[in-house]
């Protein structure tokens, strides 16, 4: 992972920690319900942000390493890695 990525998501881990407490202390409080419904999906919304940022690192580091390296079978690999992961399935 580049530095500049593991930064970034570093940072926006925090942010998306302080939204979970923030979350849980709505809850605690008996907030209105859809007030932290609103909360959960910007959670969602910002943890999708973190995986789409992860995975274009992935691509731009070790899948492109991969697709212009002579090993086969290390191409596949990150072949199949990406479509299961894409497809919602575990490897």
């Amino acid at each position: 992972m580049k530095d500049t990525t593991r930064d970034a998501a570093t940072k926006r881990l925090a942010r998306i920690e302080g939204q979970v407490r923030g979350v849980a202390k709505m809850i605690a409080a008996d907030r209105y319900c859809i007030d932290v419904v609103r909360q959960v999906q910007a959670i969602k919304a910002a943890l999708g942000g973190l995986e789409n940022a992860i995975l274009e690192d992935h691509l731009a580091t070790c899948v492109e390493t991969a697709l212009t390296g002579d090993n086969l079978a290390e191409r596949r690999e990150k072949v199949e890695e990406l479509v299961a992961v894409l497809g919602g399935r575990k490897k």
